[in-house]
């Protein structure tokens, strides 16, 4: 048995594996205290907000843990590193993990405004992450500004494409694509 002192973690990490695969209102909240392996009384002590609290500070994690990995494939310099990672990412899970972020901004961030705002800074996280890249490769401030939002909501779409179609070649299309723009930028 897990120490009790790890079950708020486990929580989160549960909960963002299941609302990244099956989204908001598709997890129930029997199903999150089963995956988090402690009582229902605990998922209430450690989340008063209950499931939407849950929710958003599990998106807040798996955001962050996406930027990190942004950060650290980007930091060579290469972004087909990035859309090979994606790629690996949804063959591995049978094509049902795309965004970590876009299952359940499409599901609930229109009811919810903690789970709104836990994507809104999410994706802009990532966003500040493609920029800084930019800018580090010597795009101007302005230009990177306006080419990181190209660049994340193409990965996006990508994404989406590639897991509804079953098939990673929007991925590989939109990889292709970005990569020519970049070296028109930087020529």
């Amino acid at each position: 048995m897990s120490p009790r002192t790890d079950s708020r973690q486990r929580f989160l990490d549960a909960a963002a594996d299941l609302f990244h695969t099956k989204g908001y209102y598709a997890t129930g909240l029997n199903e999150l205290v089963s995956a988090g392996g402690a009582p229902k009384g605990s998922l209430y002590f450690h989340f008063p907000g209950g499931k939407e609290q849950l929710a958003a500070e599990a998106l807040t994690q798996s955001s962050a843990q996406l930027r990190e990995t942004l950060r650290a494939l980007l930091a060579d310099g290469d972004t087909d590193a990035v859309f090979a990672a994606l790629e690996r990412n949804l063959l591995a899970s049978d094509f049902r993990r795309g965004c970590p972020l876009a299952t359940v901004a499409l599901d609930a961030a229109a009811e919810s405004e903690p789970i709104r705002q836990a994507c809104v800074s999410g994706f802009a996280s990532w966003r500040e992450a493609i920029e800084e890249f930019l800018r580090d490769k010597g795009v101007d401030e302005e230009r990177a500004a306006g080419l990181s939002i190209v660049a994340l909501t193409s990965l996006e779409g990508a994404l989406l494409l590639a897991k509804t179609q079953r098939d990673i070649a929007p991925l590989r299309t939109v990889a292709d694509h970005l990569r020519t723009t970049l070296e028109r930028e930087l020529s």
